[in-house]
């Protein structure tokens, strides 16, 4: 027992050592959901996947692109214990994939390219029969289902066959399926493939929800818009390799063409900011001027900083970035949208 008064007497680095451990426990990072190292796969001497290397933070969307062929299912499957890897390391939820894969097995889901929903049964029966594979017991599974049912805004359909389901309401089912063992990271091989602009929002609205809930999402797409509206972190694949990372401000950057648009009351503000700003392009009759950038704030503050003490007067402005589209094009010499609809 510390003596009376004494209590002041405590050391201020004490205080300080007991203040830095506190903060150091609250802003440790979780590991990660999922990591590769240098992953290989091949079938005979077709290489699909040439070492590449992941990571994946926890809680995250993580959305691989790629053109057809580029090896994003291949990795999908490793990653989701479905085929094994030639070479690498990989491990999901803090499991080695290759010496643990019912650990891992237990810990995610998976909504392939193609739907695993049986139409000859209904939507209950569907959910009913993957809680059964999942091995829960049978009250517990009942209630799962009908969690699932209203989550994904099932339960008038729930008594109808499958067979008779809209596309949106079939992926929506298949999604459910995946998560009936409550994972804590789920695969989803291009989840909205053929479905219309209306459904492909409301998934993303679903996606996002799972997020929110502490779900670690791990996405293929053949929509940019997809990825650019959901990611936290892009990589994309080609022939095997990845050839960039990053979040997808991040990947438009690497791309030249950005550019801020300023607009002018007149044309001497007009030509007093060309003269200012090196480099800039103008049009006269639009009173608008174009200066080459990388969309950073801190470029764009400079900008007008520069204009400040000139005295010149900004009317408007925009900044232009490139999209992912042109990224794409960029890094691996064909456009996306070309590649996904053929």
């Amino acid at each position: 027992m510390a003596a009376p008064g004494t209590a002041d007497a405590v050391p201020a680095t004490l205080h300080a050592s007991t203040q830095e451990s506190r903060e150091t426990m609250t802003t440790t990072t979780a590991p990660p959901a999922v990591t590769a190292k240098g992953l290989r796969k091949s079938y005979g001497k077709h290489l699909v996947l040439d070492g590449i290397d992941l990571t994946v933070a926890e809680g995250s969307v993580f959305a691989l692109l790629g053109p057809n062929g580029a090896g994003k299912t291949t990795t999908v499957q490793i990653l989701s214990t479905l085929i094994g890897a030639d070479g690498g390391e990989v491990r999901v939820a803090g499991h080695d994939v290759a010496s643990a894969p019912d650990a891992v097995r237990a810990a995610i889901g998976v909504t392939g390219q193609f739907s695993a929903v049986d139409g000859l049964l209904t939507g209950r029966e569907n959910l009913h029969l993957m809680a059964d594979l999942h091995h829960l017991p049978r009250r517990e599974g009942r209630v799962r289902a009908q969690e699932l049912l209203a989550k994904f805004d099932l339960v008038e359909a729930a008594g109808k066959m499958a067979a008779t389901y809209s596309g949106g309401m079939r992926r929506r089912l298949d999604l459910a399926m995946g998560l009936v063992g409550d994972p804590r990271i789920v695969f989803l091989d291009e989840p909205t493939t053929g479905l219309d602009p209306r459904s492909r929002r409301a998934m993303w609205q679903t996606i996002r929800g799972l997020v929110a809930d502490g779900v670690t999402i791990f996405l293929t797409t053949q929509y940019l818009e997809e990825a650019d509206q959901l990611a936290d972190q892009i990589a994309v694949l080609d022939h095997g390799t990845l050839v960039a990372q990053g979040t997808a401000a991040e990947l438009k950057r690497l791309i030249p063409g950005g550019h801020i648009s300023l607009q002018f009351a007149d044309a001497a503000a007009l030509a007093a900011a060309a003269r200012v700003l090196d480099g800039s392009t103008f049009d006269e009759d639009e009173l608008t001027l174009q200066v080459p950038s990388d969309g950073s704030v801190l470029l764009l503050r400079g900008l007008l900083d520069r204009l400040d003490s000139a005295a010149i007067t900004v009317e408007a402005l925009s900044v232009h970035t490139p999209d992912l589209d042109d990224v794409f094009l960029a890094l691996t010499g064909h456009s996306q949208e070309v590649e996904a609809s053929r």
